[in-house]
C-alpha cells in the first residue's frame, strides 16, 4: 500500500520511577534527515535511536522528541538553582528590550535550558530499565507515525487514481478527434498545392513521398498507445505502493503528452493536452510526498 512521508506519532510509557513521552514527526524529503531532541542522559544511545528511526521510517525529514519525567525523588534529580538563576537574570535583561514578560514564563524557558537539572548517577539496573522504557515509547511512537502515514497514503492513492483516470478520459477524447485529423491534414495539403498539380513538370511521385512524410510526422498513434499503457501501469504501481516508480512513470507520461501536443497540430487536441498537463502536475506534486 502507498505510504505518505507525512506522519505523526506519540506514545507514553511508564516504568518504575520514570514516565517516557516520545513524539515522532515526519515530513517529505528526498533524503533521510533526522533531528533528535533527547535528554542528556540518553546521549550515548542516540546512534541506536537514529538507526531505529531509519530502519522503520525509511525516508523523510524526521524529528524525534523524548521527555523523561521522574516520579521518584530518590532518583537524585534536582534543579540546578545557581545556573537557573543565571539564566533568569539573562532572560530578564533580554525581555526588557521587548516588553514585560511574566517571571513564570521566564522560569519555564530557563528550566528548558541545558543543564538546568542535576541528575545523580543511577544504578546499572535503573539505567537499563529506563532505556527499555525509552525504547518501548519510541517504537510505539514510530508505529503510530507509520499508521498515520498509511492513512495519508490511502488518501493520496485515491487522488493518484483519480488524476490518472482523468488523463485517460482526456486521451479518449483525443482518440475521437484524431480519427478525422489526418484526413483533414491530407486535404489541406492537397488544396494548398492544386496549382502545382496542374503544372506538367510537377513530380507526382515526389509529392506522394512528401505527403507520406507529413502524414507520418503528424501521426500520434504510437504516442496514444504508449500513454494508455503508461496510465494503466501507473494505476498498478499505485496499488503496489512504490513512490519512486510513480515518480519515474509520471515523467514518461509527461513525455508522451508533450509529444502528442507537439505533433498533433490541432487546436482542439492542444486544449485537451493542456488539461492533461494540468492533471499531471497534480500527480507530480503528490509523488514528492510518498515513499
Amino acid at each position: 500500500m502507498l505510504k505518505s512521508m507525512t506522519g505523526f506519532g506519540k506514545a507514553v510509557v511508564e516504568a518504575n520511577n520514570v514516565t517516557v513521552t516520545a513524539e515522532v514527526k515526519s515530513l517529505n524529503s528526498k533524503f533521510t534527515d533526522i533531528y533528535c531532541r533527547i535528554p542528556k542522559s540518553l546521549s550515548s544511545r542516540e546512534i541506536e535511536i537514529r538507526n531505529l528511526l531509519t530502519q522503520n521510517l525509511e525516508r523523510g525529514k524526521i524529528e524525534l522528541n523524548i521527555q523523561l519525567q521522574y516520579t521518584d525523588t530518590a532518583t537524585g534529580t534536582s534543579v540546578n538553582r545557581p545556573l537557573v538563576q543565571a539564566y533568569m537574570r539573562d532572560l530578564s535583561e533580554t525581555a526588557e528590550l521587548f516588553g514585560h514578560i511574566e517571571p513564570s514564563e521566564l522560569l519555564k524557558v530557563a528550566l528548558t535550558m541545558p543543564n538546568a537539572f542535576n541528575t545523580d548517577a543511577v544504578s546499572e539496573d535503573q539505567s537499563e530499565n529506563e532505556w527499555k522504557a525509552v525504547l518501548g515509547a519510541v517504537n510505539k511512537a514510530i508505529q503510530e507515525c507509520n499508521n498515520f502515514r498509511l492513512r495519508e497514503g490511502k488518501i493520496v492513492q485515491n487522488k493518484f487514481i483519480e488524476y490518472a483516470q482523468n488523463i485517460g478520459q482526456l486521451l479518449s477524447e483525443v482518440e475521437v478527434l484524431d480519427k478525422n485529423r489526418i484526413p483533414s491534414v491530407r486535404d489541406r495539403l492537397r488544396k494548398s498545392i492544386t496549382d502545382l498539380l496542374q503544372d506538367d513538370e510537377f513530380d507526382k511521385n515526389r509529392f506522394e513521398q512528401e505527403l507520406v512524410y507529413y502524414v507520418e510526422k503528424y501521426d500520434i498513434s504510437e504516442e496514444k498507445v504508449r500513454l494508455r499503457t503508461h496510465l494503466n501501469y501507473f494505476q498498478d504501481i499505485v496499488i503496489e505502493g512504490s513512490g519512486k516508480k510513480l515518480n519515474f512513470l509520471s515523467q514518461e507520461i509527461g513525455r508522451e503528452i508533450n509529444t502528442i501536443g507537439s505533433k498533433a497540430n490541432d487546436v482542439a487536441i492542444q486544449r485537451l493536452v493542456v488539461n492533461m498537463k494540468d492533471e499531471l502536475e497534480k500527480i507530480k506534486e503528490q509523488t514528492s510526498n510518498v515513499l
